[in-house]
């Protein structure tokens, strides 16, 4: 069965509106609602699940620090939403947006 949790709906959201993302980028364009210390367990479950995939970008040359992962949508994710958010709107249309 195909699940998606509120801080999973958002972050499908997020990724939807531009290119790849890094968590950190997340936290930021979440207003408050992802914090630093659960999006990245959030981002692995999800992974899992096949609604996003990811990759290490190529470490910054010359300034040291390491490569940061990257996270986009998949096909998966992008249905898994929409379904959802339908569903949601059958379901509560008092909530509709």
């Amino acid at each position: 069965m195909l699940t998606l949790s509120p801080k999973e709906s958002l972050i499908l959201e997020l990724l939807l509106r531009g290119d790849e993302h890094y968590g950190l980028q997340l936290v930021a364009a979440s207003r408050r609602r992802l914090k630093r210390g659960t999006v990245y367990v959030t981002l692995g479950r999800m992974e899992g699940k096949g609604y996003i995939s990811s990759r290490l970008e190529d470490a910054p040359s010359g300034e040291g620090g390491l490569p940061r992962r990257l996270y986009r949508p998949t096909a998966l994710g992008r249905r898994v939403l929409r379904l959802w958010t339908e569903a949601a709107k059958d379901l509560m249309p008092e909530f509709a947006q």
